[in-house]
């Protein structure tokens, strides 16, 4: 349930910004359809940054009560605030999520003494797995592998979403840390290339749109079959760039409206919609992916 390929789900909306329950439970069936390992519910490109605190609970709530047990949900609960953290940790205690994904502290810019407490009185606030989230281009926070070792020690901290696109911090983390320690990426373009050297899966944008092939190149990989996963891959490799091109996750978010998964790509402010130049762009991408 926190390898092979692990959806970071967006939050559907309507038109009127209020979250969507049927296309959440389109989603959620699309996955389960699709062979998506494992959902994580309003992480980062969940955009849990404009819920408020009682929306992001009751996002996690939906999902698992729509999920109804097909699919192992796994709740975001980040923050930059310690008690804020242990506090949405809490509220997921005894729900039926596998575990919680914990994004690096944001705007704060803590030491690494400060990353090691921080995770630590988390981790040791609940008998919850614990997976840790380093993505520095977002929060400003790069928690070294140094610190991984150190945090890999706590016994429910059970691995880390590694998204700086950095393919040397494999080996690094793997050498600091248990066999057991779970590596997953966090960056859809370099995904496979972290997989081939020992990363056991990716949580992935990619995948709110292009389950099944997300789902597949992620067996190839663990199967060993590189040749057949990177001719997947190439095939995907415009869909994983271009998803980029905008503020995650405006792009997914349209391009699922356009797949007919979600009613609308509704975003809270400040996330603005899809430029005009940025549409043809995703577009490009969703047919040589052979989506469209």
């Amino acid at each position: 349930m926190f390898t092979g390929s692990i959806v970071a789900l967006v939050t559907p909306m309507d038109d009127k910004g209020f979250v969507c329950r049927a296309s959440l439970k389109k989603l959620i069936d699309y996955h389960v359809a699709s062979g998506t390992a494992a959902i994580v519910s309003v992480g980062t490109t969940g955009e849990s940054a404009t819920l408020s605190h009682d929306e992001h609970g009751d996002v996690v709530m939906m999902t698992l009560e729509l999920a109804d047990g097909r699919i192992p949900v796994i709740a975001g609960t980040g923050a930059n605030a310690t008690a804020e953290g242990i506090a949405l940790t809490k509220r997921f205690e005894k729900s039926g999520v596998v575990g919680c994904l914990t994004v690096t502290p944001y705007y704060n810019r803590p030491t690494q003494e400060g990353l090691y407490q921080h995770f630590k009185a988390i981790a040791e606030s609940t008998d919850l797995p614990q997976m840790l989230y380093n993505v520095p281009s977002r929060t400003g926070c790069d928690m070294l592998p140094e610190t991984v070792g150190r945090l890999a020690k706590i016994k429910n901290i059970i691995g880390i979403k590694e998204a700086t696109g950095n393919l040397s911090r494999v080996s690094q983390i793997q050498e600091l840390v248990d066999e057991d320690f779970i590596l997953v990426s966090g960056d859809d373009a370099t995904s496979l290339d972290f997989m081939q050297l020992g990363g056991q899966g990716v949580i992935s944008v990619t995948a709110n749109i292009a389950a099944r092939e997300m789902a597949e190149l992620c067996k190839l990989a663990s199967q060993g079959n590189f040749t057949e996963a990177r001719r997947l891959n190439q095939r995907l490799m415009h869909l994983h760039q271009k998803l980029f091109i905008e503020p995650n996750p405006v792009p997914v978010k349209w391009a699922a409206k356009q797949l007919g998964l979600i009613a609308t790509d509704t975003l809270r402010l400040p996330m603005t919609p899809m430029t005009d130049a940025g549409r043809p762009v995703v577009e490009q991408a969703l047919k040589s992916a052979g989506l469209l």
